[in-house]
């Protein structure tokens, strides 16, 4: 089990902290002596991962703060809270995230729910903190993405997946562009001199509520769908598949760029390696444009966060 180093001191966000991997991470970040925000869309939900944190590490220093990340005015107001405490951010975990809901749905902003939740709203949220990551003495940037990036695509001409939504296309393409921003940003850090580390994640096939949750939007029950019905497929628990993620956002071997998951079969269990992102991901001509049109889209840019 990876050993995650001493933490005291730290300020670390977590979205989606209320269950799966974000839990877990929260859960070890804290019992490792950060002090951990919580960020998740339901507060009582929060609450009750917070209570159960604590009933096993008493100590740990825990806040429940809202965001939902498909809004990006629930995005501003959870970003401009923590400016106005003024504490710098020292890792900043883009964990949220929603899997392959069966028929397409929106955002708040009229966004595709999965390049909304999963992209545009982590972006948002990123570019937002900045300031307050580049204060820490030694930010991380982590993101969470997934194999499935793999076989995803950046569909400029139809983005929100207006025409022949496929769920798990949409979700491929989503967890794609998590790793294009944070491939982007970790070029930005080193041509502009930040003292950042942006690194990605992904758990491999961790048994989490995500492949239910997504599946079941919009129905009365889940359905079961090609992302959730592989039980013949190696599968882990959330305990080592959440790993990768805190080895992005704790070792001190993690580096800028850095993409770790697991090392076992086809990538979907065993212990933390490093991962070569797939070659989409490394077009940098595509993320600089994917990044562009993020900005046009959120209205937020680096400029403007500065």
């Amino acid at each position: 089990m990876y050993a995650v180093p001493d933490q005291a001191g730290k300020l670390v966000v977590v979205t989606g902290a209320n269950s799966g991997t974000g839990k877990e991470a929260a859960r070890r970040l804290a019992e490792a002596g950060a002090r951990v925000v919580l960020a998740v869309r339901t507060i009582a939900k929060g609450e009750q991962a917070r209570e159960e944190i604590l009933a096993h590490h008493p100590g740990a220093e825990l806040e429940v703060r809202r965001v939902d990340l498909a809004d990006l005015a629930s995005v501003g107001e959870f970003a401009d809270s923590l400016k106005a405490d003024g504490t710098p951010v020292d890792v900043l975990i883009n964990n949220a995230g929603v899997m392959a809901p069966p028929t397409r749905m929106t955002t708040a902003d009229d966004f595709e729910l999965q390049f909304g939740s999963n992209f545009l709203g982590p972006f948002a949220l990123t570019v937002r903190l900045l300031p307050l990551v580049l204060a820490a003495p030694g930010p991380r940037v982590v993101t969470m993405s997934s194999g499935v990036a793999s076989y995803g695509r950046i569909r400029f001409d139809d983005p929100q997946w207006k025409r022949g939504y496929r769920p798990n296309l949409a979700y491929a393409q989503s967890k794609l562009a998590d790793l294009m921003m944070t491939l982007h940003l970790a070029d930005l850090a080193r041509q502009r001199g930040w003292n950042l580390i942006s690194n990605a994640a992904h758990p491999g096939f961790t048994r989490t509520n995500l492949q239910t949750a997504g599946a079941s939007l919009g129905r009365d029950k889940p359905k079961r769908t090609p992302m959730n019905s592989f039980g013949f497929l190696p599968s882990q628990p959330v305990g080592p598949g959440t790993e990768p993620l805190l080895y992005a956002a704790t070792s001190p071997d993690a580096v800028n760029g850095g993409y770790y998951g697991p090392s076992g079969w086809f990538g979907l269990v065993g212990p933390t390696t490093t991962v070569r992102p797939p070659r989409r991901a490394r077009d940098a001509v595509i993320a600089n444009r994917l990044w562009a049109e993020a900005e046009r889209l959120t209205g937020v840019s680096l400029a403007a966060s500065r």
